[in-house]
């Protein structure tokens, strides 16, 4: 029996996307919840698992061709494999049901995506032996590589200590390889390659073109002692990963004193809908994150609500997601104002874009001692330049340049973000 594969339902505002890699040939056997082929939109990476065991017959829609909702990518044959199919007759053994897809009987009363379901099973996990924290007890891939990881101790270990000098762990750099490295011309060639933009690098294009059309943008700068944090870090950070399992690094800190600024000047943490201005009571902070495909805005959601660990293991996890391509429609959208890190790849002052619609974005740069003069003598500190970029349509001067120095002020003196003064 034939099953066609399909686009899945794409978000709302996404009408088409693009057939990236098919990971099985025809003749190829598939294992159910088995990810057949990835769809590339021009936010995220949607995964296509095989609703069924077979084999792969026909691929309708091959890599590289346009794709909509519901279009037909390719056909699977429901059933046992052929034997020899392609070189992968070893699938075939794998029988069609939930014992062979769950490593436990109680796994039926966890509920779980595909994608989720397939790590349980490569990784002979019991489900229902994993802390589920997704919505009405949903197991999250989160959830897994957490228990995997002994509470995520593993995972969030790498970025954060790799430069002491610079906030790194806001915003992990890709480890992977470019998709195509380009190739030293030889015997003084002058080579030359067209390759076209990826679906996101289009939409980054595109909303980087609209903010600068349609906004007022202006850009403050200031700058910040970041010996005070650095102390407080230095001093607190074996306890503070010993207590919440997650390291303790400098973005936790913007987050919050970000947020408390935001609070004191509600027009930066407004938006423009015609012409209408939208003041937020809520305050979801967007971290730039650079990830192999480009860069993203994943979300803190009710940053206000988070204390600093909570700040520094969403940030991790949003950043591994990033890297591996997993960050979700919801986890994209959004934010009613960002942060970027540009210190983490050694920028020492930039002028950051707008995220529209937001109105505001805050820049952070690499850390470097130079000379200061404090009660007239010079001595060395740890300074990083500032830089916040804000549309003027809305936010006057005097908001904009007393909303840095209240985060200037929040980090050089790290109690005021607890006491919230």
């Amino acid at each position: 029996m034939s099953i066609e594969i399909k686009v899945p339902a794409l978000p709302e505002s996404v009408s088409e996307a693009t057939v990236v890699t098919w990971h099985k040939q025809p003749g190829d056997a598939v294992a159910r919840d088995e990810n057949l082929v990835d769809i590339e939109t021009d936010k995220v990476v949607l995964e296509v698992p095989a609703p069924v065991a077979g084999t792969l017959g026909d691929i309708k829609a091959p890599e590289g061709e346009t794709v909509t909702a519901d279009q037909v990518l390719g056909l699977l044959e429901e059933g046992a494999a052929k034997a020899g199919g392609a070189g992968k007759a070893e699938q075939s053994s794998e029988p069609d049901s939930d014992a062979a897809e769950e490593p436990s009987g109680t796994s039926e009363k966890v509920e779980m995506s595909p994608a989720v379901r397939r790590l349980v099973t490569e990784k002979g996990l019991n489900p229902g032996a994993i802390e589920a924290t997704g919505p009405g007890g949903r197991l999250t891939k989160e959830d897994v590589l957490r228990h995997l990881d002994g509470s995520g101790s593993a995972e969030k270990g790498g970025d954060s200590a790799a430069a002491p000098e610079s906030p790194g762990e806001a915003a992990p750099a890709p480890t992977a390889p470019p998709a195509e490295p380009a190739l030293p011309p030889a015997g003084g060639e002058r080579e030359e390659r067209r390759v076209p933009m990826t679906r996101l690098r289009q939409r980054i294009a595109e909303r980087l073109v609209e903010a600068q059309h349609n906004a007022a943008m202006l850009t403050t700068f200031n700058e910040v002692n970041m010996g005070p944090v650095m102390d407080l870090r230095s001093r607190y950070k074996d306890r503070f990963e010993k207590a919440h399992e997650v390291r303790l690094g400098f973005m936790s800190f913007f987050v919050k004193a970000a947020v408390e600024a935001l609070k004191r000047f509600p027009a930066v943490n407004a938006s423009i809908d015609g012409t209408d201005v939208i003041y937020h009571g809520y305050y979801d902070i967007g971290i730039a994150v650079s990830s192999p495909r480009g860069l993203v805005v994943p979300v803190l959601r009710d940053a206000d609500h988070m204390g600093f660990a909570d700040v520094e293991s969403t940030i991790t996890g949003l950043g591994v997601k990033a890297r591996d391509g997993k960050l979700s429609m919801e986890e994209l959208t959004g934010g009613t104002f960002s942060i970027t890190n540009g210190g983490i790849f050694g920028s020492l002052l930039s002028t950051p874009i707008l995220n529209p619609p937001q109105s505001a974005i805050l820049g952070m740069h690499k850390i470097q001692e130079r000379p200061m003069v404090e009660n007239g003598e010079v001595v060395v500190r740890p300074m990083m330049y500032l830089a916040l970029s804000y549309d003027h349509r809305i936010i006057d001067g005097k908001e904009a340049v007393s909303f840095l120095v209240t985060i200037k002020d929040m980090i050089e003196d790290p109690a005021r973000l607890l006491l919230e003064v």
